[in-house]
Formats: C-alpha cells, sequence, structure tokens
C-alpha cells in the first residue's frame, strides 16, 4: 500500500448514513486508508449532522459520501443531508474539493451504481473533482476470486455486499481492503489538488 507523499497534509471528510452497521464498516476503512495515506480524516454521520460537523466538511480538502443503497437510490436520511446544503451549492462552497463514494446493499449489484451516480451528480453539482476508484475488477476471471479487490467490479466508487439479515460482520474482507484502497486514493489525490497553484 502506498504511504504518504511530499505535500500537504489534506484533511478527508466522511459524510455517511449507516442503517444496518454495513456502511460503518465500509466508512471506518475509508478512514483508516485515507490516514495511511497521511491525511487527518474526520467522519460525519449526516442523520446526526450538529453545526461543527458542518464546518468540518466545509473546512475538509475532501468528501467522501457514503449510503446503503435502498429501492436503487442512497438512502433517505443521505438524500436529507444533501438537500440540507443547497445553500453551500448556492454559493459554490465544496467548489474544487476531491470528492469520492462508497455504498453497500444486500445484492451483488444491488442498484449500486445507481447510488455511486447519485453521488457522482451531488458532487459535480457543488463544483467538486470526483476520484474514481482507480481499480480494475476483479473476480472477473477463472483465476479471480472472491477475495479480489474490486470484486464487485465497479468503476466509479467502492461498492459492498453485506447480507440483509446479518450485522456488520457479514462485509467481507475484499469490500473492506477496496473501501481502504478508495481511502488512500482520496488522500493522495486531495494533497495534489492542495498543492496545484490557483489560477
Amino acid at each position: 500500500m502506498a504511504g504518504p507523499s511530499a505535500g500537504p497534509s489534506p484533511t478527508v471528510a466522511i459524510a455517511y448514513h449507516s442503517g444496518n452497521g454495513h456502511t460503518t464498516v465500509l466508512a471506518q476503512a475509508v478512514r483508516e486508508g485515507a490516514c495511511d495515506a497521511g491525511a487527518a480524516v474526520v467522519e460525519v454521520r449526516v442523520d446526526t449532522i450538529d453545526e461543527r460537523q458542518w464546518r468540518q466538511l466545509d473546512d475538509a480538502d475532501a468528501i467522501v459520501f457514503g449510503a446503503p443503497t435502498y429501492m436503487g437510490t442512497a438512502s433517505a436520511a443521505f438524500h436529507t443531508f444533501a438537500q440540507a446544503t443547497s445553500g453551500r451549492w448556492a454559493e459554490q462552497a465544496w467548489a474544487d474539493k476531491a470528492a469520492a463514494g462508497f455504498t453497500v446493499s444486500g445484492a451483488k449489484s444491488g442498484d449500486k451504481l445507481h447510488t455511486l451516480q447519485y453521488f457522482g451528480v451531488f458532487a459535480a453539482q457543488h463544483g467538486m473533482h470526483w476520484v474514481s476508484l482507480g481499480l480494475l475488477p476483479g473476480w472477473n476471471s477463472s483465476a479471480g476470486s472472491e477475495h479480489d479487490l474490486n470484486r464487485l467490479g465497479f468503476y466509479l466508487g467502492a461498492g459492498g455486499q453485506a447480507h440483509v439479515d446479518l450485522g456488520p460482520e457479514a462485509v467481507t474482507k475484499a469490500d473492506v481492503e477496496t473501501a481502504r484502497h478508495l481511502g488512500a486514493r482520496v488522500a493522495r489525490t486531495a494533497r495534489r489538488l492542495a498543492s496545484t497553484p490557483s489560477g
């Protein structure tokens, strides 16, 4: 795993909602990856966000969005949070931050791509720079396995799968490691953006 590189230490915020704990597992992996890459990290549960946490999002160099996929999109709690950013959208307060996303559902596909696309459009509306997963798909040949990184084959962000009748322990190690990879990639990208002269 790549370590920290030269440049200012970025702050990565993880803004997420978790229903059954599965998304929390991925959020913690994103945090670990970003920390390993030299970032300072703050976690914000969007269903209980307070004014201090709003300021943390405003001050961050990158925001990684996460939510479970319910009924083909991000959870209602995340949508409520997104709508509450409309004032920041009007001011483009988050413009030029790095952004990325992760999601989890019970099925291997589970329409997770739609949730990741929703996050991407949301970030674009805020003028942010989207950071893709940056991994080729795993488990797509006879030589692959369910233990591969990006075993579910998403490019736009990190996707996880966990059985709906089980708790956080149902999130697979491969999906956790994929989310960790995303966190490190976001931190490295945020550092490069912070090192780029403006204007």
